[in-house]
């Protein structure tokens, strides 16, 4: 059930989504865009946090332009077992995000490292630890990654507009210099509701124009892709969430991955590798106020598409989600 907010708490809301805006004072340049006050901003924000609405205010690193690689994972997992092993994979601090599927693979969890070989020595170690057999789903391409759920429209999401695609993050490793580090590391951390928020990074030679320039610079090289709200978007009344995975053939996947990508009510979507029994090779995260919604995009794109061979993988409880904390 979503939660009652006012109409201004919903556009801060959204606005905490788009990203903080790179100045020694975020939250009060946020307050006048918003025709209202530093003061009243940072209520706002804590109110919204205490109610659940807005998990962290963070950098979303990219963490290909760090040189790490990422992985889904399937798993199918007999119910006497699944604490137990969802437990051990939560307790990974390279998995950010763990969930139940209702589907015969029924665990799905995201896994990074810096190499491939790692993430294959991961998963076999879980293998032989349980007895089970861990799929991996790696990227093959990237068609969208924008997780950004509108806090003041309610109309359904299938009303025949499709959403820009927000570019999708840069694959090439970066070099970061020690200060960038720096300031990179510090970052991880939750940006504080205080009115200079950024200051605490400034120390060792650093000046707060030194540490303003540094933030921009990451941005403009794609490691940090923005200064944002993380929400609960269940908390916005998006309680539908699915998983799909569609079969579709080689030479069609970049034109029907970039068509679904264009969908509101897609926040991910991928090319990924398949295994045995496995056919799926387009994925794409759905979320939406009610499951018919999320059919009716899925009944109209695989009928535009002539997609015959598909999934859905409703998600039946979220085990995890905690961004992974990178060391430099």
């Amino acid at each position: 059930m979503s939660l009652r907010l006012t109409k201004f708490q919903k556009r801060l809301c959204n606005e905490l989504q788009e990203g903080l805006p790179i100045c020694s004072k975020p939250y009060d340049d946020l307050a006048r865009y918003l025709n209202s006050d530093e003061k009243t901003v940072l209520e706002q924000i804590e109110q919204l946090k205490k109610l659940g609405v807005v998990r962290r205010i963070s950098a979303l690193i990219n963490y290909r332009a760090l040189g790490m690689t990422s992985t889904l994972v399937a798993a199918h997992i007999p119910e006497e077992n699944l604490q137990e092993v969802a437990e051990a994979v939560n307790s990974l601090e390279n998995v950010s995000h763990n969930y139940r599927r209702h589907h015969y693979y029924n665990l799905w969890f995201t896994l990074q490292a810096q190499k491939s070989r790692q993430i294959e020595v991961m998963l076999s170690n879980l293998s032989g630890r349980f007895g089970i057999d861990f799929h991996n789903l790696s990227v093959k391409r990237v068609f969208k990654l924008d997780v950004r759920f509108d806090a003041e429209s309610e109309e359904a999401a299938t009303g025949g507009l499709l959403q820009d695609v927000e570019q999708v993050p840069v694959c090439e490793r970066v070099e970061l210099d020690e200060n960038q580090k720096r300031i990179l590391s510090g970052l991880q951390n939750e940006v504080r509701l205080t009115s200079e928020p950024f200051d605490f990074l400034c120390d060792e030679g650093l000046e707060r124009e030194d540490v303003l320039r540094i933030i921009k610079e990451l941005i403009d090289k794609g490691v940090i892709r923005r200064i944002a709200a993380v929400v609960d978007h269940h908390k916005l009344g998006f309680v539908a969430n699915v998983l799909f995975a569609g079969e579709v053939p080689q030479d069609k996947i970049v034109e029907a991955g970039e068509k679904l990508a264009r969908f509101g009510i897609v926040s991910h979507c991928y090319e990924r590798k398949t295994f045995d029994n496995w056919p799926y090779n387009l994925f794409a995260m759905m979320h939406a106020r009610s499951m018919g919604e999320i059919q009716h995009v899925i009944n109209r794109y695989t009928e535009a598409e002539k997609i015959d061979s598909f999934q859905l993988l409703p998600t039946v409880a979220e085990l995890k989600k905690q961004p992974v904390k990178y060391r430099f």
